[in-house]
Protein backbone atom coordinates (compact mmCIF):
# COMPACT_ATOMS: atom_id res chain seq x y z
CA UNK A 1 0.00 0.00 0.00
CA UNK A 2 1.40 3.40 -0.75
CA UNK A 3 1.92 6.24 1.19
CA UNK A 4 -0.99 8.14 -0.41
CA UNK A 5 -3.40 4.90 0.01
CA UNK A 6 -2.35 4.50 3.56
CA UNK A 7 -3.65 8.41 4.46
CA UNK A 8 -6.24 7.99 2.35
CA UNK A 9 -7.72 4.52 4.49
CA UNK A 10 -6.92 5.96 7.93
CA UNK A 11 -8.49 9.12 6.78
CA UNK A 12 -11.31 7.25 6.04
CA UNK A 13 -11.37 4.94 9.37
CA UNK A 14 -11.32 7.43 11.30
CA UNK A 15 -14.35 9.03 9.51
CA UNK A 16 -16.03 5.68 9.92
CA UNK A 17 -15.11 5.30 13.59
CA UNK A 18 -17.24 8.45 14.15
CA UNK A 19 -19.97 7.88 11.91
CA UNK A 20 -20.53 4.07 13.81
CA UNK A 21 -20.51 5.66 17.08
CA UNK A 22 -23.02 8.18 15.94
CA UNK A 23 -25.04 5.52 14.55
CA UNK A 24 -25.41 7.37 11.47
CA UNK A 25 -26.24 5.87 8.28
CA UNK A 26 -23.53 7.29 6.45
CA UNK A 27 -21.59 4.10 7.89
CA UNK A 28 -22.63 2.27 5.54
CA UNK A 29 -21.35 3.67 2.30
CA UNK A 30 -18.52 4.59 3.77
CA UNK A 31 -18.02 1.21 5.06
CA UNK A 32 -18.38 -0.29 1.67
CA UNK A 33 -16.27 2.66 0.02
CA UNK A 34 -13.59 1.16 2.65
CA UNK A 35 -13.65 -2.82 1.72
CA UNK A 36 -13.49 -1.24 -1.90
CA UNK A 37 -10.93 1.08 -1.81
CA UNK A 38 -8.20 -1.85 0.16
CA UNK A 39 -9.91 -4.15 -3.15
CA UNK A 40 -8.85 -1.42 -6.14
CA UNK A 41 -5.40 -1.26 -3.57
CA UNK A 42 -4.97 -5.13 -3.89
CA UNK A 43 -5.95 -4.79 -7.74
CA UNK A 44 -2.97 -2.61 -8.53
CA UNK A 45 -0.60 -4.53 -6.97
CA UNK A 46 -1.75 -7.65 -8.82
CA UNK A 47 -0.94 -6.01 -12.03
CA UNK A 48 -4.71 -5.41 -13.34
CA UNK A 49 -4.16 -2.17 -14.49
CA UNK A 50 -2.22 -0.79 -17.31
CA UNK A 51 -0.88 2.15 -15.33
CA UNK A 52 -0.85 1.57 -11.34
CA UNK A 53 0.63 4.94 -10.84
CA UNK A 54 -1.80 6.71 -12.47
CA UNK A 55 -4.74 4.24 -10.72
CA UNK A 56 -3.36 5.32 -6.98
CA UNK A 57 -3.35 8.82 -8.16
CA UNK A 58 -7.09 8.98 -9.41
CA UNK A 59 -8.05 6.29 -6.59
CA UNK A 60 -7.56 8.69 -4.17
CA UNK A 61 -8.23 12.13 -5.78
CA UNK A 62 -11.56 10.70 -6.69
CA UNK A 63 -11.90 9.09 -2.80
CA UNK A 64 -10.89 12.81 -1.63
CA UNK A 65 -14.02 14.39 -3.26
CA UNK A 66 -16.12 12.14 -1.65
CA UNK A 67 -14.64 12.25 1.89
CA UNK A 68 -14.86 16.54 1.72
CA UNK A 69 -18.47 16.36 0.80
CA UNK A 70 -18.67 14.36 4.11
CA UNK A 71 -16.77 16.25 6.15
CA UNK A 72 -18.38 19.03 4.85
CA UNK A 73 -22.03 17.84 6.08
CA UNK A 74 -20.98 16.84 9.29
CA UNK A 75 -20.12 20.01 9.88
CA UNK A 76 -23.00 22.01 7.88
CA UNK A 77 -25.68 19.94 6.28
CA UNK A 78 -26.59 22.54 3.37
CA UNK A 79 -22.84 22.73 2.77
CA UNK A 80 -21.92 19.78 0.49
CA UNK A 81 -22.86 20.33 -3.26
CA UNK A 82 -26.50 19.00 -4.09
CA UNK A 83 -26.09 15.32 -5.48
CA UNK A 84 -24.44 14.89 -1.51
CA UNK A 85 -27.05 17.05 0.28
CA UNK A 86 -29.57 14.59 -1.56
CA UNK A 87 -27.65 11.26 -0.67
CA UNK A 88 -26.92 12.61 2.99
CA UNK A 89 -30.59 13.49 3.52
CA UNK A 90 -31.91 10.18 3.04
CA UNK A 91 -34.44 9.32 5.51
CA UNK A 92 -32.12 7.21 8.23
CA UNK A 93 -35.51 4.45 8.19
CA UNK A 94 -33.63 3.58 4.40
CA UNK A 95 -32.27 -0.24 4.20
CA UNK A 96 -28.57 -0.18 4.03
CA UNK A 97 -28.24 -0.99 0.68
CA UNK A 98 -30.49 2.39 0.05
CA UNK A 99 -27.86 4.11 1.43
CA UNK A 100 -24.81 2.67 -0.30
CA UNK A 101 -26.57 2.47 -3.60
CA UNK A 102 -27.57 6.38 -3.25
CA UNK A 103 -23.96 7.50 -2.26
CA UNK A 104 -22.65 5.54 -5.17
CA UNK A 105 -24.92 7.28 -7.51
CA UNK A 106 -23.84 11.16 -6.09
CA UNK A 107 -19.94 9.85 -6.00
CA UNK A 108 -19.80 7.98 -9.62
CA UNK A 109 -22.16 10.73 -11.10
CA UNK A 110 -21.19 13.91 -9.73
CA UNK A 111 -17.65 13.49 -8.24
CA UNK A 112 -15.75 10.67 -11.00
CA UNK A 113 -16.06 12.91 -14.21
CA UNK A 114 -14.44 16.13 -12.24
CA UNK A 115 -11.57 13.29 -10.68
CA UNK A 116 -11.00 12.28 -14.30
CA UNK A 117 -10.41 15.56 -15.82
CA UNK A 118 -8.34 16.84 -13.00
CA UNK A 119 -6.17 13.54 -13.08
CA UNK A 120 -5.87 13.54 -17.01
CA UNK A 121 -3.45 16.10 -18.29
CA UNK A 122 -4.63 18.14 -21.31
CA UNK A 123 -1.76 16.56 -22.83
CA UNK A 124 -3.39 13.04 -22.38
CA UNK A 125 -6.95 13.99 -24.45
CA UNK A 126 -4.65 14.67 -26.89
CA UNK A 127 -2.77 11.73 -27.33
CA UNK A 128 -5.20 9.17 -28.63
CA UNK A 129 -2.99 6.15 -27.23
CA UNK A 130 -2.47 7.77 -23.70
CA UNK A 131 -6.07 8.39 -23.57
CA UNK A 132 -7.10 5.09 -24.89
CA UNK A 133 -4.89 3.85 -21.99
CA UNK A 134 -6.71 6.22 -19.35
CA UNK A 135 -10.01 4.58 -21.16
CA UNK A 136 -9.22 1.23 -20.28
CA UNK A 137 -7.91 1.68 -16.65
CA UNK A 138 -11.38 3.18 -16.31
CA UNK A 139 -13.19 0.06 -17.46
CA UNK A 140 -11.16 -2.28 -15.42
CA UNK A 141 -12.06 -0.61 -12.27
CA UNK A 142 -15.57 -2.21 -12.92
CA UNK A 143 -13.67 -6.09 -12.34
CA UNK A 144 -12.83 -4.98 -9.00
CA UNK A 145 -16.61 -3.67 -8.21
CA UNK A 146 -18.40 -6.51 -9.85
CA UNK A 147 -16.22 -9.18 -7.78
CA UNK A 148 -17.24 -7.74 -4.62
CA UNK A 149 -21.10 -7.38 -5.15
CA UNK A 150 -21.67 -10.35 -2.94
CA UNK A 151 -19.08 -9.85 -0.80
CA UNK A 152 -20.46 -6.63 0.03
CA UNK A 153 -24.38 -7.92 0.18
CA UNK A 154 -23.46 -10.00 2.67
CA UNK A 155 -21.60 -7.45 4.70
CA UNK A 156 -24.62 -5.06 4.40
CA UNK A 157 -26.78 -7.72 5.38
CA UNK A 158 -24.43 -8.35 8.78
CA UNK A 159 -25.35 -4.49 8.78
CA UNK A 160 -28.36 -4.66 9.45
CA UNK A 161 -30.35 -5.26 5.89
CA UNK A 162 -33.29 -7.21 6.57
CA UNK A 163 -34.11 -9.52 3.60
CA UNK A 164 -37.97 -10.81 3.11
CA UNK A 165 -38.53 -13.96 1.44
CA UNK A 166 -39.01 -12.09 -1.90
CA UNK A 167 -35.30 -10.14 -1.41
CA UNK A 168 -33.58 -13.64 -0.87
CA UNK A 169 -35.46 -15.16 -3.99
CA UNK A 170 -33.95 -11.78 -6.10
CA UNK A 171 -30.86 -11.80 -4.66
CA UNK A 172 -29.17 -13.43 -7.34
CA UNK A 173 -30.86 -11.24 -10.14
CA UNK A 174 -30.37 -7.93 -8.07
CA UNK A 175 -26.29 -8.54 -7.69
CA UNK A 176 -26.77 -9.11 -11.83
CA UNK A 177 -28.82 -6.04 -12.19
CA UNK A 178 -25.94 -4.30 -9.94
CA UNK A 179 -23.00 -5.34 -12.27
CA UNK A 180 -25.33 -4.42 -15.39
CA UNK A 181 -25.95 -0.50 -13.88
CA UNK A 182 -22.18 -0.33 -13.27
CA UNK A 183 -21.14 -1.00 -16.36
CA UNK A 184 -23.70 1.28 -17.85
CA UNK A 185 -22.93 4.28 -15.69
CA UNK A 186 -19.49 4.05 -16.41
CA UNK A 187 -19.46 4.74 -20.09
CA UNK A 188 -21.64 7.42 -19.35
CA UNK A 189 -19.12 9.17 -16.80
CA UNK A 190 -16.64 8.95 -19.60
CA UNK A 191 -18.73 10.44 -22.17
CA UNK A 192 -19.08 13.19 -19.42
CA UNK A 193 -15.29 13.24 -18.26
CA UNK A 194 -15.56 14.24 -22.83
CA UNK A 195 -17.51 17.15 -22.06
CA UNK A 196 -16.22 18.29 -19.24
CA UNK A 197 -12.36 18.37 -20.92
CA UNK A 198 -13.95 20.51 -23.94
CA UNK A 199 -15.42 22.86 -21.44
CA UNK A 200 -12.07 23.03 -19.68
CA UNK A 201 -10.33 24.59 -22.79
CA UNK A 202 -12.86 26.94 -23.84
CA UNK A 203 -12.42 28.40 -20.30
CA UNK A 204 -12.86 28.53 -16.38
CA UNK A 205 -16.04 29.91 -17.01
CA UNK A 206 -17.07 27.61 -19.39
CA UNK A 207 -15.90 24.59 -17.25
CA UNK A 208 -17.71 26.16 -13.79
CA UNK A 209 -20.93 25.83 -16.48
CA UNK A 210 -21.09 22.08 -16.87
CA UNK A 211 -20.32 21.45 -13.40
CA UNK A 212 -23.20 23.17 -12.60
CA UNK A 213 -24.90 21.52 -15.42
CA UNK A 214 -23.59 18.29 -13.85
CA UNK A 215 -24.65 19.16 -10.28
CA UNK A 216 -28.09 19.83 -10.96
CA UNK A 217 -28.96 16.45 -13.39
CA UNK A 218 -26.69 14.41 -10.63
CA UNK A 219 -29.25 15.67 -7.53
CA UNK A 220 -31.78 15.17 -9.80
CA UNK A 221 -31.37 11.50 -10.22
CA UNK A 222 -30.70 10.91 -6.38
CA UNK A 223 -33.47 12.80 -5.68
CA UNK A 224 -35.91 10.55 -7.79
CA UNK A 225 -34.06 7.41 -6.32
CA UNK A 226 -35.05 8.49 -2.84
CA UNK A 227 -38.77 8.06 -3.52
CA UNK A 228 -39.94 5.04 -1.77
CA UNK A 229 -39.82 1.58 -3.34
CA UNK A 230 -36.62 -0.27 -3.96
CA UNK A 231 -33.73 1.86 -4.88
CA UNK A 232 -32.09 -0.87 -7.36
CA UNK A 233 -35.78 -1.37 -8.99
CA UNK A 234 -35.99 2.35 -9.83
CA UNK A 235 -32.24 2.27 -11.16
CA UNK A 236 -33.12 -0.60 -13.44
CA UNK A 237 -35.85 1.40 -14.98
CA UNK A 238 -34.67 4.47 -14.91
CA UNK A 239 -30.86 3.49 -15.21
CA UNK A 240 -27.90 4.76 -12.67
CA UNK A 241 -26.06 7.54 -14.73
CA UNK A 242 -26.55 10.75 -16.24
CA UNK A 243 -25.65 12.83 -19.65
CA UNK A 244 -24.81 15.95 -19.99
CA UNK A 245 -24.99 17.06 -23.82
CA UNK A 246 -22.93 18.03 -26.35
CA UNK A 247 -22.21 21.41 -27.58
CA UNK A 248 -23.54 24.32 -26.03
CA UNK A 249 -24.32 23.12 -22.67
CA UNK A 250 -27.56 24.82 -22.01
CA UNK A 251 -29.28 21.55 -22.29
CA UNK A 252 -30.28 19.98 -18.73
CA UNK A 253 -29.28 16.62 -19.78
CA UNK A 254 -31.06 13.12 -18.77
Amino acid sequence: MTAPVEELVGRMQELLAALEAADDPGRFFLGTYLRTTRAVDAAIDGGLFEDPEWVTTWDVDFAGLYLDALEAHRRDPDAPPAPWREAFGTDPATRPEGHVLLGMNAHINFDLPQSLVRVIAPADFADPAVLERRRRDHERIDAVLAGRVAEEDVALQAAGSRRTPVDRLLAGANRTAAKVLLRESRRKVWANTMVLHEARLAGPDAYARRVAQLEVVSAARVHDLRRPGPVLLRLAVRGFGVELPRGGGDDQGT
